[in-house]
């Protein structure tokens, strides 16, 4: 079981910094330095987990409990990544990245630890 542990926790971290690294590389061929920066800076939106009592629940997803994981915000980073252009643009798909990240490293683990 604490294998399952130590993979869960390079999933996760892949998603949240290697991913991103792999979309920049890809889709930002020019200018990817700058976009993965953008993308790693959207990490910052887990700051909303600060006003949750525990910060840190493992029985508990990010995805539609803090206000910035909630679902109708999810949707807005996911309209913004359709119809914004330039570096907004990857900010949102950097937004849908880490909700993505976090919505499977919830899920998915909750159906293997069953």
């Amino acid at each position: 079981m604490e294998n399952l542990f130590y993979i869960r926790e390079f999933v996760h971290y892949f998603f949240h910094f290697v991913f991103p690294l792999l979309v920049a590389k890809v889709f930002f061929q020019n200018n990817w330095q700058k976009a993965y920066l953008l993308m790693l800076a959207t990490m910052l939106v887990d700051l909303d987990h600060l006003f949750a009592h525990p910060i840190f629940d493992p029985d508990r997803s990010s995805v539609g409990f803090h206000p910035l994981h909630s679902y109708p915000i999810v949707a807005l980073y996911f309209l913004g990544f359709i119809f914004l252009k330039g570096n907004y643009r990857i900010i949102a798909l950097g937004l849908v990245i880490h909700m993505i990240t976090d919505f499977q490293d919830f899920y998915l683990w909750k159906l293997i630890y069953r």
